[in-house]
């Protein structure tokens, strides 16, 4: 077998490759009732990160799930410094605090719902999803007569099939730009320091109700970013309810 064949074998192979593919593609075309552009167009669905602003406002998150020692304390830092936030929570927290649910819509907070069970929601099936929402939504409504419209999957856990579910529920879904890391009990410094150092126009940052350390840094970040003349609003406040779009980094932004 000569130089040449060879060379010849391998051009033939890959025009078979390559006329295979554009096959392919026109099937999927016609299947779909698309044109060809649209097949590779694809755009995965995003949870809004961050709010894209000229405005400087900022919106501070407390997930509740476990445990309820700081909750009060934390209301009483936000009325301080005459701040409302947010507050994403589990449905077995609502069933154990149902008092402090009222007393943070009481004082003027977002109640956000963060699941019943706590799950990885893209483990589940679509009845399991609406089911996850549905409960905590209605616990929470129950509660406060108001049904809640922001959504935070737990562990930040989504997938497109997560956010159009939860889009077709009523919901706007909601991760965060800043994490302050307060799980990780690393002291009071070190959230001051990743909360002030990473924050910008629109963010929205992750705390958690019941870390350790959170009232003695709560009230640091919170005059630190007041300083610099930051806004600190609700999630429901900051972000855009209609006629707006999601960039790839999952900041959200008005159309045109």
């Amino acid at each position: 077998m000569n130089k040449t064949y060879r060379q010849d074998n391998i051009i033939y192979r890959i025009l078979i490759v390559i006329f295979v593919l554009m096959i392919s593609i026109s099937y999927t075309t016609i299947r779909t009732n698309s044109n060809i552009l649209e097949v590779f167009s694809y755009k995965k669905e995003l949870p809004i990160y961050s709010v894209d602003t000229n405005e400087k406002k900022i919106a501070l998150s407390f997930d509740a799930a476990w445990g309820d020692d700081y909750t009060l304390g934390i209301l009483d830092i936000l009325d301080k410094y005459e701040v409302k936030s947010t507050f994403f929570l589990v449905g077995f927290w609502v069933d154990k605090y149902p008092e402090h649910v009222k007393e943070i819509y009481k004082r003027g907070h977002d109640v956000g719902n963060h699941s019943t069970n706590h799950p990885y929601m893209t483990k589940l099936s679509d009845d399991e999803i609406v089911k996850e929402l549905n409960i905590t939504g209605d616990k929470i409504e129950k509660l406060i007569k108001e049904k809640p419209i922001l959504f935070r999957p737990p562990f930040g856990d989504y997938n497109d099939r997560v956010i159009n579910l939860c889009k077709e529920n009523g919901y706007y879904v909601i991760q965060w730009d800043v994490d302050s890391l307060d799980w990780k009990e690393l002291g009071v410094q070190p959230v001051v320091d990743r909360v002030t150092r990473n924050i910008e126009s629109g963010s929205i940052v992750l705390f958690h109700n019941n870390a350790k350390y959170i009232i003695e840094y709560l009230p640091i970040v919170i005059e630190r970013l007041q300083d610099e003349g930051y806004e600190i609003v609700p999630i429901s406040e900051l972000i855009y309810k209609d006629n707006f779009y999601m960039d790839n980094t999952g900041r959200q932004k008005l159309k045109e």
